[in-house]
């Protein structure tokens, strides 16, 4: 039997997921601070926004896998 989620197209369901990945205002504030800098650690991330290292990270996960944000994601780099 398949899921209601299985019934719809890979285009909406990818569309869906990148929604998901911007609905965070965490995330947004990090794409827009990324915008500015182009390269940050996480460490100042977590500086210059009210958000902890490791949820940095786990934000900087959900953008990159949504195909958001590029490069590499190395705990403090």
């Amino acid at each position: 039997m398949k899921s209601k989620a299985e019934e719809f197209n890979k285009s909406q369901k990818e569309l869906a997921d990148f929604a998901k990945a911007l609905s965070h205002p965490a995330r947004i504030a990090i794409i827009q601070l990324l915008a500015e800098k182009k390269e940050i650690k996480t460490g100042n991330i977590s500086k210059d926004l009210p958000i902890a290292r490791t949820t940095v990270s786990q934000h900087l996960n959900i953008l990159k896998n949504a195909g958001i944000i590029q490069g590499t994601i190395d705990g403090l780099k």
